[in-house]
């Protein structure tokens, strides 16, 4: 699994016109790559009179898999740039498919290139970027008389407070980023005095917009 990626949150439509020649881009997050195929296979449904579908997508579930389609543009003018984008970008988990209706006006490769490029970008961009970074949930239990000093202490080092249950102790439970578990656990004691029950359970990923804020 990876520790940090990026990717899209939504899925989104952004659409332009070069020359007279509409291009209108679909994109959306998958999980593995049935889900892009069949996002690809929608598209073409959609616009089954376009003059072309053209295609790419990036999938890491331990293995990373990029695939494109020009779709019967000249080689290397369409699919190729798409995916670049998506690279560029660094994004993982994640489907373009840029459709084209000709405009009666040649573009050549060079501008072939830019309106594949440009479409994908727009469409990325209206989609969400995020960052996904994977965190274990620390289960705490601690006294009332010490939650302050605990609290104040998780806050001020930026950590995500997830839940707060208030039974006949303070019950939290707290996302931390892996690899830095062990000095939070260790700080936690510290703060309890020992006091602190902690239970490091499972990994999950938490999803964190472009301003930080957490995207539940």
């Amino acid at each position: 699994m990876l520790a940090e990626y990026k990717t899209i949150l939504n899925t989104a439509e952004a659409e332009f016109e070069e020359k007279k020649s509409r291009f209108i881009a679909n994109v959306r997050p998958v999980t593995c790559e049935e889900e892009a195929l069949e996002f690809i296979e929608a598209m073409r449904s959609k616009y089954w009179n376009a003059s072309h579908n053209v295609y790419a997508y990036s999938i890491n579930n331990g293995t990373l898999i990029q695939r494109y389609s020009d779709d019967g543009e000249p080689s290397g003018t369409a699919g190729v740039p798409t995916l670049e984008v998506i690279k560029r970008m660094g994004l993982q988990d994640a489907v373009v498919v840029v459709t084209r209706y000709f405009g009666g006006t040649l573009l050549g490769a060079s501008g072939l290139i830019r309106a594949y490029s440009k479409s994908a970008s727009m469409g990325l961009e209206a989609a969400e970027i995020v960052t996904r970074k994977l965190c274990y949930n620390l289960n705490i239990i601690i006294e009332y008389t010490i939650f302050g000093r605990l609290q104040n202490m998780l806050i001020s080092n930026n950590n995500i407070i997830k839940e707060i249950r208030y039974e006949q102790d303070v019950e939290l439970c707290v996302l931390i980023e892996v690899g830095n578990e062990e000095k939070l656990m260790k700080d936690i004691v510290e703060v309890s005095n020992g006091r602190a029950i902690q239970d490091l359970a499972e990994k999950t990923y938490i999803t964190l917009g472009s301003d930080g804020r957490l995207i539940i």
